[in-house]
């Protein structure tokens, strides 16, 4: 060996280090408090109550918002009737007038709100900014272009709006979710009521302030704050016409014993437990990037998300030791920072609840790993992980963790596959990852998942519709479907 190649050897290069790229929080101007958006006006609450939303990633107060009562509710529900005889009555071209305006207003707006999307939620500056944002403004420009085409889109020659529609939206998409409900309600005709979620009402407070900046008439949206009993008054209120919830089973379950009996119509999107399938003949570099993408995008906060791994034996540990030396290039850190892949935990409560399921898969015998990471100090935080010599029977591979933890699992044959993919009382989400286009097609028919991903994972276009089966709802959002649920029709 010649002592140039003795040099190289011992000077192997060190990783790459990425300088700091923080994103400038001076773009967003976050107020002190914040009140009800009821009427095209803020208002305090007849109770006048107030709460605090945190950044998780910091533990630092953003603001105070108002807590809704029962009466509060009552007057943003009488204040979207009132408005949805003028509203429901306009021609469809001038409905998507204002669809286009909120849709243009948002791109404009868009570094702004993501900021505020990262502050609120704790997911990483590069996902509000190239994910969250192109996907609530394409939201809204899609269903602006529906709204004077309706009598063409199936439903009958001239399906007619519901009227007052109940919206209660997660915090894991907050303002994504804001845009798959109110989009397609207000392109119909329909007026709103929405109450975002108690950990991150940020978003939906800004965007009140878009509806006023884009002219929309008063009372066609309004935002109602609050906990759990503001969604409870909210989904109860006797001049409610039409529900739509996005969050967890349980919480969906109630709803569903709630709307029972009564003439409001419901949709659900619920919990999920997604399987991503890879066989032997993928192609696996992709597929890796398909995983990660599935699970630790929005540090696994997805309904969707690909939390359970299943690999063909063949090709189970050229997968799994690729995936663990691609863990350990994620960067875990400071949302804010564009270069952080993994961002904070949304609250300490979900921060709980993954801890404790976690620690259940260690302890039913499961093999724990994550990548050398150095978690900050302040706020809520959760390294990737992944677990091996996991059974059916794990708790980890049966109930939603909605954190960064991934169950691998394996099979032999496409039979095992399908069948394992479906032991779940969940079917929101599935993935597949073959060369083989009819292997493709034959599975997605028989898994019972609404959504089923073909070489990708966590892709999403307004023109498609999603929605579960099982305990992961029922219902569409997006698409042409998306318009069915906001409709009446022969």
């Amino acid at each position: 060996m010649t002592e140039l190649t003795q040099q190289t050897e011992t000077a192997k290069p060190a990783a790459f280090a990425y300088a700091p790229a923080p994103e400038s929080r001076a773009v967003v101007d976050i107020a002190p408090s914040y009140g009800l958006f009821i009427d095209g006006e803020f208002t305090d609450s007849a109770a006048g109550g107030l709460r605090k939303t945190v950044s998780p990633a910091t533990e630092e107060v953003l603001a105070e918002y108002t807590q809704a009562e029962a009466e509060d509710v009552d007057r943003a529900v009488k204040a979207a009737r009132k408005a949805f005889g003028p509203w429901s009555a306009l021609p469809g071209a001038e409905r998507a007038k204002y669809l286009f305006r909120i849709a243009r207003i948002v791109q404009e707006r868009s570094r702004e709100l993501a900021v505020l999307e990262t502050l609120d939620n704790g997911k990483p500056i590069r996902e509000t900014r190239d994910a969250d944002l192109p996907l609530v403004a394409a939201h809204f420009f899609y269903y602006a272009g529906w709204a004077d085409k309706l009598a063409y889109a199936g439903f009958g020659a001239a399906p007619q709006p519901l009227g007052v529609a109940a919206q209660v939206i997660p915090w894991n998409f907050p303002l994504m979710m804001l845009a798959w409900k109110i989009a397609p309600a207000l392109a119909t005709g329909n007026t709103v009521v929405l109450k975002p979620a108690e950990t991150t009402p940020l978003s939906a407070l800004f965007f009140a302030d878009i509806c006023r900046q884009a002219g929309l008439p008063r009372g066609v949206v309004n935002i109602v704050t609050g906990d759990g009993s503001t969604g409870a008054s909210l989904v109860g209120h006797p001049g409610v016409d039409k529900v739509a919830f996005t969050g967890s089973t349980a919480v969906g379950k109630e709803i569903a014993r709630t709307v029972a009996g009564t003439d409001k119509r419901l949709t659900l999107e619920l919990g999920g437990k997604g399987a991503n399938i890879v066989f032997e003949d993928a192609p696996l570099d992709q597929a890796i990037e398909g995983i990660v993408n599935g699970i630790f995008f929005n540090q696994g906060q997805v309904c969707c998300a690909g939390s359970r791994l299943l690999v063909q034996e063949s090709v189970h540990d050229e997968v799994l030791d690729a995936l663990k030396r691609r863990l350990t290039t994620l960067r875990v850190g400071d949302p804010l920072d564009k270069n952080t892949d993994v961002g904070a935990i949304n609250s300490a409560e979900q921060l709980a609840r993954i801890t404790e399921l976690a620690a259940a898969g260690e302890a039913e015998g499961a093999e724990r790993w994550s990548p050398a990471c150095e978690l900050p100090s302040d706020g809520y935080w959760f390294a990737p992980t992944l677990f091996t010599g996991v059974t059916q029977a794990h708790r980890i591979a049966r109930e939603e963790v909605f954190g960064p933890v991934l169950s691998v699992l394996t099979f032999r044959t496409q039979e095992e596959a399908v069948a394992k993919a479906n032991n779940t009382p969940y079917g929101l989400s599935a993935g597949i990852w073959t060369e083989k286009g009819s292997r493709i097609l034959k599975m997605a028919n028989q898994l019972r998942a609404g959504v089923v991903w073909a070489n990708t994972f966590n892709k999403f276009d307004p023109a498609s519709p999603f929605g579960g089966y099982k305990e992961s709802g029922f219902g569409r959002e997006g698409g042409r479907h998306g318009l069915e649920a906001y409709l009446e029709h022969a």
